[in-house]
């Protein structure tokens, strides 16, 4: 299996803005996922809604919308483009105490909204980390990952079931 060359890299070896002048624009989505692990007891304080800084999941939430919007501005040599929907959704996984994050982001653009679902899933986890810090220190995140991405020159991608 042949290896795909990278499209961030000149002759040069050097990093450089991939030229998306000739792409056509298309719809383009991309879902992604995280993970937050928690002790018991933040678990339990967040389904009750009983975290001294607020509403975490409400709050992680707009954070994730407003990173997604800004991840041009985050990651060096992403692209600017108009993020049309960014859409968070929230599960409470009781037997693993743990959130669980997918963020959808969508866009007609010349390149992919990849970057910005990530953006939105690893902000919303690190939101809900700093509202619960307080309680607890060895919270983890984890499992960051694109779930599937539609649109594209590359094409569809819908990762494996392991």
């Amino acid at each position: 299996m042949r290896m795909k060359e990278f499209t961030h890299t000149g002759s040069d070896s050097k990093a450089k803005m991939v030229d998306v002048t000739s792409k056509d624009e298309t719809l383009r989505q991309a879902e992604t996922f995280a993970e937050v692990l928690v002790s018991g007891e933040v678990f339990r304080k967040i389904k009750k809604n009983e975290i001294e800084k607020g509403d975490v999941l409400s709050t992680a939430k707009i954070a994730g919308i407003q990173a997604a919007k800004k991840t041009y501005e985050l990651i060096p040599l992403c692209h600017n483009i108009f993020v049309s929907n960014v859409d968070l959704k929230f599960k409470l996984n009781a037997k693993r105490k743990s959130i669980e994050i997918k963020a959808l982001a969508k866009t007609v653009s010349k390149t992919g909204v990849e970057m910005e679902a990530m953006t939105a899933a690893s902000v919303a986890a690190l939101t809900i980390y700093d509202m619960c810090k307080a309680l607890d220190k060895s919270i983890v995140i984890s499992d960051i990952k694109l779930i599937s991405k539609t649109g594209g020159k590359s094409g569809d991608y819908k990762a494996s079931k392991k």
